[in-house]
């Protein structure tokens, strides 16, 4: 009898750590990130274009045989720089036509100036008559009118002949040529190529009503120019560059009811293109602390939002209220103080009170 209660003790005493182990491997495994105050800004986000502050489409502005395209589709060009250049021979020719007549008005002018002085003289010496002195005094005039005629066509001569050396109006990348060497140009051959500036550039985008007044509100009431602007690409990388509000339109289209706003942004490096298409997002306020968390994390019913949290080793519920999203992760408006420990994986097996065991995680998107 005392053998048996021995073996009985026993056993007893080697099943209660096997016991002891099996409920701690009951905790459910969980991935947990920190949910963290942090200063951020007050944002509104928009699709904008990027506009360049000057863009030129290159015409000839006489006709002629193309001779030659003197720059390299793609490049940096200064004002002033040479881009088509067109047979010039016939213009050379039309300046000397103009300053030849320009040389016989002014002949014309100086006998007429004789012609009117004689007939003056003639006529202080009762010799000549008024009608042949008026007569010479309105052809010295038209003389004048002549040399003035002459004068203008030999501007427009030399005008014409300037414009066959085509430049750059402007600072700016130069596009691709619409026209090659030997084709006949004029002021009907449409755009020869296009130029941009290229440092600063423009970010436009329209802006609701509604946005407009909550931005003023939350920033409380700022000028236009105090508002910073940054972008996102497509692929979702951030500038490395802020911009500045500079205009806000005067008048609202009435079809969307938006306003078009736009803001200055440096380009160094060209990374930005004119007419691309950019995620815009505006600073309205100043920055506050909030309480920040992924927003994988969160899971809504019909009661709303709530996250779980690990506390005393369980799985605890926490209804939280969210606003805006800042990058991969969400603010917490209430719900949480900060410094929970969020559970962000393995919540498909969570359930309010389960014990769980905790590993820390680094969740996309955060640094």
């Amino acid at each position: 009898m005392r053998l048996w209660l021995c073996a009985a003790v026993l056993a007893c005493g080697l099943a209660a750590p096997t016991y002891a182990q099996q409920a701690s491997t009951g905790a459910v495994p969980v991935g947990v990130v920190k949910a963290e105050r942090r200063s951020i800004s007050q944002t509104a986000d928009f699709v904008g274009r990027i506009d360049a502050i000057n863009k030129v489409e290159v015409r000839a502005r006489v006709k002629g045989y193309l001779d030659g395209v003197l720059f390299k589709e793609g490049d940096e060009i200064k004002t002033g720089g040479a881009l088509y250049a067109i047979e010039k021979g016939l213009f050379e020719a039309d300046v000397e036509q103009a300053q030849g007549a320009l040389e016989r008005a002014k002949a014309a002018l100086t006998l007429a100036s004789l012609q009117r002085q004689r007939a003056e003289d003639l006529l202080a010496r009762n010799s000549g008559t008024v009608v042949a002195r008026d007569q010479t005094i309105a052809e010295e005039l038209s003389a004048k009118g002549a040399v003035l005629s002459a004068e203008a066509n030999l501007a427009t001569a030399k005008i014409n002949l300037g414009y066959t050396q085509i430049t750059s109006p402007i600072d700016g990348k130069v596009g691709r040529t619409a026209i090659t060497k030997g084709n006949v140009v004029g002021p009907d051959s449409g755009t020869l190529t296009t130029i941009v500036s290229q440092d600063p550039m423009y970010v436009t985008f329209p802006i609701s009503q509604r946005a407009l007044t909550e931005a003023a509100a939350k920033g409380g009431k700022r000028s236009p120019d105090e508002l910073t602007v940054s972008i996102k690409f497509s692929d979702g990388s951030t500038y490395d560059q802020t911009g500045k509000m500079n205009f806000i339109d005067v008048t609202v289209n009435r079809s969307t009811d938006t306003v078009l706003a736009r803001a200055s942004m440096a380009n160094p490096n060209g990374l930005l293109i004119d007419g691309q298409f950019v995620r815009v997002t505006l600073q309205t306020a100043d920055t506050e602390e909030k309480v920040l968390i992924p927003q994988s994390a969160l899971i809504a019913d019909q009661q709303g939002t709530y996250v779980f949290i690990v506390e005393d080793g369980k799985a605890a519920v926490r209804r939280v209220s969210v606003s805006a999203s800042v990058g991969a992760d969400i603010v917490v408006d209430e719900g949480l103080k900060g410094g929970e420990l969020i559970i962000v994986e393995g919540l498909q097996g969570i359930r309010q009170g389960a014990a769980v065991r905790a590993t820390p995680v680094q969740p996309v998107g955060r640094s």
